[in-house]
């Protein structure tokens, strides 16, 4: 893509939002003063001999209520976390010419910077970010294309996604203890593409007029997301209207998928979401735990036997096939891409 479409690369001189940012009136966030929910669990990881089994409840609950809840004291080195945010907004930071530079040394494409969407060309409204992401595993695969400036970008980043995806892969695996299946059934192929994903969101003009992500449930397993320190990401409420999801220093947030909603056969909900802007920068970090690309997605067997009654509520499909239609501009981007999805399958 052109450098120069990068939000970051122009918005410091924008008094008014350009006219192809502001989006339709009925999606408009307009007023900015919505709550901060309370209602999101925050779930302490740190185990003592007696908390096992009210861990696994909790992630559990939160996960059929919610979709959606916060780790604290979850393993991951506050430094490292610290460490890792200030990397990021370093790389946005950067020229255009120098980011363009770093992040396209992939002659695969993996590595991608962008702004917006994945089809920006196409696009009849833009949406108020840039994006930086690439593969993270296995480590030694990828790193040879990821950035080399900043300088520590490589050795911070890479300890940063080693840790945090063993953080994904225990949750999961409390997951799976939670809906009865067998220890160690998140691996292989179904957690085999781990995306490194950094959302960058400028400060913005006018915040009520246009948004930094639509309405979405990630097309991943699970999504970890260290969200720093200002308010920007939102999900309905009960009553279906907007919160802010409270930021607490050094939780990571974690957004139950499409992917896992669909093994659960339904028993556990992909969490709806979308990401306000604001008047100052606002830089995020998540990691995706996605499957290899032609792994067949379907109920777990067990999973549907326990449903009433006990029909798949899914068809099974390949995650390439799925994943693309998430990305593609002809998906609707205020439509339940899963449902969507299915009714292509019929």
């Amino acid at each position: 893509m052109a450098m120069e479409k990068l939000v970051s690369s122009w918005s410091n001189e924008k008094i008014t939002l350009p006219e192809s940012y502001i989006i339709p009136p009925e999606t408009r966030p307009g007023d900015q003063s919505f709550p901060v929910t309370s209602s999101i669990p925050v779930i302490d990881l740190h185990e003592n001999i007696n908390q096992h089994d009210t861990i696994v409840h909790n992630i559990i609950k939160a996960s059929q209520d919610y979709g959606i809840f916060q780790v604290i004291n979850h393993g991951v080195c506050e430094e490292l976390m610290d460490e890792t945010m200030k990397v990021m907004k370093e790389l946005h930071e950067m020229s255009p010419i120098d980011k363009a530079r770093e992040c396209c040394k992939d002659p695969l494409k993996r590595c991608r910077l962008y702004t917006s969407s994945n089809n920006f060309s196409n696009e009849k409204i833009h949406y108020w970010r840039d994006a930086f992401l690439h593969p993270c595993h296995p480590l030694e695969e990828h790193i040879q294309f990821w950035p080399q400036n900043p300088i520590q970008y490589r050795e911070i980043v890479g300890k940063f996604s080693v840790e945090v995806r063993k953080l994904g892969l225990k949750i999961l695996e409390v997951l799976s203890e939670g809906l009865g299946l067998k220890s160690g059934y998140f691996s292989g192929e179904l957690i085999e593409s781990p995306i490194l994903l950094s959302n960058h969101y400028p400060a913005c003009p006018d915040p009520s007029l246009t948004l930094g992500l639509p309405k979405h449930c990630d097309p991943s397993l699970i999504t970890i997301l260290l969200q720093g320190n200002v308010l920007g990401l939102q999900l309905p409420n009960h009553h279906g209207n907007w919160v802010y999801v409270e930021p607490i220093s050094h939780a990571f947030v974690i957004n139950i998928g499409y992917i896992l909603q669909v093994i659960s056969n339904g028993k556990l909900k992909g969490a709806e979401h979308r990401v306000i802007n604001s008047r100052v920068d606002r830089t995020t970090i998540s990691l995706f735990i996605n499957p290899s690309n032609d792994t067949i997605i379907k109920p777990e067997t067990t999973l549907i036997h326990g449903s009433n009654p006990p029909l798949p509520l899914y068809k099974p499909f390949c995650y390439e096939d799925f994943r693309t239609h998430h990305l593609s501009n002809t998906a609707d981007h205020h439509a339940n891409k899963l449902a969507q999805f299915m009714d292509k399958l019929k």
